[in-house]
């Protein structure tokens, strides 16, 4: 590889990782010092099956592109073997997998990331990946509208059985 192809091939690179912060919902980064092979296989088939791309970078591509696309706080996060998870279509999946990972296993920190484009802090990532997935959500909120209909139609069946004691008395 010539010098010029080598300096594209890192523009690439850095395009590819700014994208991510642009395109993701959230992204996460991590440093998996510790984690063995077969826990690393672990870790990104989960999050595969949750949607999320789970990528290593350098940590010099990876502050020109937070630069790029305005995510400088990031860089104190930057020190260390750093990995990221970006999700297109989730904002919970990438913290939810990892932050679940974390607490199996203490080698896996998560460093900081981006939430809906903010910069967001260890503690809000951790919040997040506490949160119900979307499907709970959903199921939270179809249980809350389905109550009054519930209660309703307890109160009638109620009503109708009293009057029907009565009738029979």
């Amino acid at each position: 590889m010539s010098k010029g192809q080598v300096l594209e091939h890192k523009k690439q690179q850095v395009e590819m990782i700014a994208e991510g912060f642009q395109n993701s919902k959230t992204s996460v980064l991590v440093d998996y010092r510790g984690l063995n092979v077969d826990q690393v296989g672990e870790l990104r088939q989960q999050l595969r099956e949750a949607g999320v791309d789970f990528r290593v970078y350098k940590n010099t591509m990876t502050r020109r592109a937070v630069e790029q696309v305005g995510f400088e706080e990031l860089n104190d996060a930057l020190v260390g073997p750093t990995a990221i998870a970006f999700c297109e279509d989730d904002a919970v999946a990438p913290a939810k997998v990892l932050g679940q990972f974390a607490k199996e296993n203490e080698a896996l920190e998560i460093k900081g990331g981006v939430i809906e484009g903010q910069v967001a802090t260890v503690d809000q990532l951790k919040e997040l990946s506490e949160l119900p997935s979307h499907e709970g959500l959903v199921s939270m909120l179809l249980s809350v509208l389905q109550a009054p209909v519930r209660n309703f139609a307890y109160a009638t069946q109620a009503i109708a059985d009293q009057k029907d004691e009565e009738e029979g008395a």
